[in-house]
């Protein structure tokens, strides 16, 4: 606060403006006149001159009155005929009002209404100007003579009769209503401690006029809504304009002798001996203690110094709180800037100065002027009266000195009263004191509500975490001391203390044997924080809910109630902490995901000072890095604090989206032995080398045992990760090549097959065949490349068991191949042909070699295998059925079979294979004459027969040739013939018949 000495220019003096002394003066703008109440009357004088007045003859047996102006809009239909009146309007009447601070009402046409009160011996007359017109004069007879008016809104009044009885008026409707004051408390119930610093300083002024004494008002408006005080002894009651109370009362030290308000104090004037005095500070003098009492007196404690000289003492409405002392005499302190304070315990005698209120500026507004004047009349007379002036500090600075003081919600309240023309930076102000206020809330165990207030004001979230303990924050953790400056504010002066006698008070306990139970508070006094906070935070998570029968009552700080985490927990509902999926949105508008965290830079690259200093700013005013840092933080102190207080529900986090950071969490996780939860988040955060590794060796179970979670977690991988699959694939393909293989045959992703081929032909051919038949089976791959892909390893693996000399593994692996290269029609036969050993008698491939010789069409080189080779001459005519049944020709496949068994070449070759049966060729009669009583039909007639050797009778073909001799062509014509012959046969018999000759006579009759 400061102060000024007022220096005052004497203008003029009016003697004899009334007959007898003035009680009271008021000054009605809208008419440009001054009030004064002398001798039970009021008369108006004219301004400037004061000359002639008005008297205003209704007004007898006045005894106060009250004046009111204000911008009303009211219709014109409504409007009071003007009357005839001595007084006339000012030019400048809206000006006049907006100067008064009046304030305007809704609907109709604006205009200036003044209301002057009176109150006279058992009535009260109300005078109206409107827009400078005087109105018809209103009265209202009353039980009592009002001796004091006030102005609660435009339109209500209070009037008091006596200290303790008042009523109520509202003007409209002229009707009164009894106000009824609360009960008083019991005594000693007061007691409001003083302060050296407020927002009002005395100041020396000057020596002038006396002035005779004045009502001493009871009753004051407290707000511009018509909320209205009533002191009645050292209680002050609060009232709303309905005459109903608005709130708690306020209680001064004594009954005060005269109260005045400035917005938005109150301000009192108290007898001497009624306001205490500070205590004087304590030293050590190392007196002994006494070893007994005498007397009861001796045990008393003494009684409390007060101010033995008048003191005003100032009160603010707002909040009820003294926020400042002024005892007399008011000289200001230059180099501290605070009123002195005289000795607390002055002589006896001193007390020989009368302070009184002068007059409150009529729009509550400073400086407010006391009067003060000597008791004894020869020193009255010497010194006169000094009249004192109370200037209130710039609002800036009142607001400072609170905020330093650590009394913010009190620095709330006066801000909120403020507008932008007073408090030019008030919207700056009030978001950084609302910040400071949550961060007392949060030290008082208020956890939800300080976590809410936070999020309103969208504070930097690392200053948040900055207050919770260091198993939560981390390297952002910040000792109770520093809370109030990381958030732009002063520590209070007395932190030091206060934090150096909490940390003696744990020592002490530790010393006297309670060190476990020192650390069990310490320990719930964390999961209170972590657990009333968590709501704020987990309700904004799609996906996580916090059971009810998880909550619990914990303890928390020393100084705050034990039942409030509990009571933050059941409240979650109404603390909805939103900020964690908006920052997701707004992440994602910059087309960033958790999804690609790892190309992101970490939180733990950031120092502490470069995330301190990330803006208190909502989401949409961020850059993408400062969104980023935001999740960061915010989704790692929420994963820390489910380890602490919520660990059933810290799974659910990891499976989910979340900007964790993994470094500040995997080893409390790995100290836990919550192995599956640090997998699934490394998982999310694309870390799969650790998970697989944590795996495979962390667990102390059998290796056999991980395969299958390990097949599990490779199967979710997708192509991208192949080299990953690949490396951590080969210790579960040794340990369970069955279960390792559906790592690449899931259907989760589709892997790239030439890849997968590739690396499981480098770790074992069987595994690789395994995957193709799987990929013809199951997906019906067509590629060429895969079914060369696997006769090839057939070939290969039946080649490597001949040589090793392992039968069976040989003949089941080359009976696949046969299958394969007879039934696949997607692989190249020349290829697979050419990757045969040659001329090697000992590998027995011969009928793979005849399969791959007709699927390149050479039929013939493919019968000469079976017959010669193999001498199956089942499987041989089985190849010529299949042929045949895409190639039917009588002279095709079946004649080249029977060209085979019947006329052999001296040196049949079959891939440079040569076949002699004692030097001569090896005629097989048997199997061509089977052939032929067989498949007749499938043969050529001609050709067959000019096949047959000429030892062969009739009788070893006779089926085939009858058959022969069936067939359709033959047939019809051997029938034609036989048809031409009966016919000329019977055409040679009909001849002979005709060329006969017999007489008929009457005797052969």
């Amino acid at each position: 606060m400061y102060g000024q000495i007022l220096q005052a220019t004497f203008e003029d003096v009016k003697k004899g403006l009334t007959r007898r002394a003035i009680d009271q003066l008021g000054y009605i703008k809208d008419v440009n006149s001054l009030a004064v109440l002398s001798g039970e009357t009021v008369t108006l004088f004219p301004s400037p001159a004061f000359a002639p007045g008005t008297l205003l003859p209704q007004a007898k047996g006045a005894m106060s009155f009250a004046i009111d102006t204000s911008i009303q809009n009211v219709p014109d239909a409504a409007a009071v005929p003007a009357g005839n009146s001595t007084v006339t309007a000012t030019p400048d009447t809206n000006a006049a009002a907006a100067d008064a601070g009046v304030s305007r009402t809704q609907g109709g046409v604006p205009s200036v209404i003044t209301y002057l009160a009176v109150g006279c011996r058992k009535k009260i007359v109300i005078y109206t100007w409107k827009d400078g017109q005087s109105q018809d004069v209103k009265e209202l007879a009353l039980p009592h003579s009002p001796r004091s008016i006030v102005f609660a809104t435009p339109n209500v009044l209070v009037l008091s009769y006596t200290a303790a009885d008042h009523v109520v008026l509202k003007l409209p409707v002229m009707s009164v209503t009894e106000l009824a004051m609360p009960v008083p408390p019991p005594a000693g119930s007061a007691g409001l401690g003083a302060m050296s610093k407020g927002a009002l300083s005395g100041l020396s002024g000057y020596m002038t006029l006396g002035l005779g004494a004045k009502a001493k008002p009871a009753v004051f408006r407290v707000s511009d809504d018509g909320e209205f005080a009533v002191r009645k002894d050292d209680t002050t009651a609060f009232f709303s304009p309905s005459g109903q109370i608005s709130r708690s009362g306020a209680e001064w030290p004594g009954p005060p002798d005269e109260t005045v308000f400035v917005q938005p104090y109150m301000i009192s004037i108290l007898a001497p001996g009624i306001v205490p005095a500070p205590t004087p500070p304590t030293t050590n003098t190392a007196i002994p203690a006494a070893r007994s009492v005498t007397t009861a007196a001796a045990a008393a404690p003494p009684p409390p110094l007060t101010y033995q000289v008048p003191t005003v003492q100032v009160m603010s409405a707002l909040t009820l709180s003294t926020v400042q002392t002024i005892p007399f005499p008011f000289t200001a302190d230059k180099a501290s800037d605070r009123p002195q304070s005289p000795p607390r315990a002055a002589p006896a005698g001193s007390n020989t100065t009368s302070v009184r209120l002068l007059s409150p500026s009529p729009n509550y507004k400073s400086p407010l002027f006391l009067s003060s004047t000597p008791t004894d009349r020869t020193a009255a007379a010497v010194e006169g009266t000094t009249i004192w002036a109370f200037t209130m500090r710039p609002w800036g600075e009142q607001i400072d000195e609170l905020v330093d003081a650590g009394q913010y919600a009190d620095a709330l309240t006066l801000i909120d009263t403020l507008d932008k023309e007073a408090l030019s930076d008030k919207d700056a102000r009030q978001a950084r004191i609302r910040g400071l206020h949550a961060v007392s809330v949060f030290a008082e165990g208020k956890y939800a509500e300080a976590v809410k207030a936070f999020v309103n004001l969208d504070i930097n979230p690392a200053k948040v975490v900055a207050l919770y303990p260091e198993s939560v924050a981390g390297r952002l953790s910040m000792p109770r001391l520093k809370w109030i400056e990381l958030f732009g504010g002063k520590p209070p002066p007395n932190a030091a203390k206060i934090l150096k006698v909490e940390s003696e008070d744990v020592t002490a306990s530790a010393d006297a044997g309670q060190g476990q139970g020192a650390m069990a508070a310490f320990t719930d006094r964390v999961k209170a924080t972590v657990d009333a906070a968590l709501p704020a935070l987990s309700d904004a998570i799609p996906g996580l809910a916090i059971r009810d029968d998880d909550n619990r009552s914990v303890r928390s700080f020393k100084s705050v109630d034990r039942q409030a985490p509990t009571a933050a927990v059941t409240g979650r509902d109404k603390t909805k902490g939103d900020r964690r999926p908006k920052l997701s949105g707004a992440l994602a508008t910059f087309n960033i995901t958790p999804a690609k965290a790892p190309e992101l830079s970490t939180l733990s690259e950031t120092s502490v000072s470069d995330l301190f200093a990330l803006p208190n700013l909502p989401l949409p005013a961020l850059t993408p890095e400062q969104l980023l840092r935001y999740a960061q933080i915010v989704d790692t102190v929420l994963f820390k604090s489910y380890l602490i207080n919520r660990p059933s529900l810290v799974g659910s986090l990891c499976r989910l989206d979340n900007w964790c950071e993994v470094a500040e969490v995997e080893e409390v996780l790995k100290d836990r032995k919550k192995f599956s939860e640090l997998i699934d988040l490394y998982r999310g955060k694309k870390m799969h080398a650790k998970a697989l590794s944590l795996l495979k060796d962390t667990d102390e179970s059998d290796l056999v045992e991980k395969v299958e979670p390990t097949v599990l977690y490779l199967q979710k991988l997708g192509p991208q990760y192949l080299p990953v699959i690949f490396e951590w694939s080969n210790w579960v393909l040794d340990a369970n090549n069955k279960e390792g293989l559906k790592i690449f045959t899931s259907e989760d992703f589709e892997l790239p097959r030439t890849d997968v081929a590739n690396f499981l032909t480098g770790k074992d051919p069987n595994l690789c065949a395994r995957y193709i038949e799987h990929l013809l089976e199951e997906i019906h791959e067509t590629d060429t490349t895969f079914h060369n892909r696997l006769a090839e390893i057939y070939l290969e693996l039946t080649v490597a068991a001949k040589k090793r000399g392992d039968t069976d593994a040989q003949e089941k692996v080359y009976r696949k191949l046969l299958d394969f290269i007879d039934t696949s029609t997607h692989y190249e036969a020349d290829r697979v042909f050419s990757r045969l050993p040659s001329d090697d008698d000992s590998l027995d491939l011969f009928e793979a070699r005849a399969i791959l010789l007709g699927r390149l069409g050479k039929h013939e080189a493919a019968l000469e295998i079976y017959v010669n080779r193999l001498q199956d001459y089942d499987a041989a005519e089985r190849y010529c059925k299949r042929v045949y049944h895409t190639e039917p020709d009588p002279k095709g496949i079946f004649l080249t079979l029977l060209r085979i068994y019947l006329r052999p070449s001296s040196k049949a070759t079959v891939t440079g294979v040569q076949v002699q049966a004692q030097g001569q060729p090896v005629l097989l009669l048997a199997p061509a004459l089977d052939l032929i009583s067989r498949h007749s039909p499938r043969l050529d007639a001609a050709e067959t027969l000019q096949l047959l050797p000429p030892l062969v009778n009739a009788e070893d073909v006779r089926v085939f040739l009858l058959e022969a001799l069936q067939a359709p062509k033959v047939d019809t014509r051997f029938t034609k013939e036989l048809w031409k012959a009966r016919r000329d046969q019977i055409d040679r018999k009909l001849m002979v018949l005709q060329s006969n000759r017999v007489r008929v006579t009457d005797s052969r009759m």
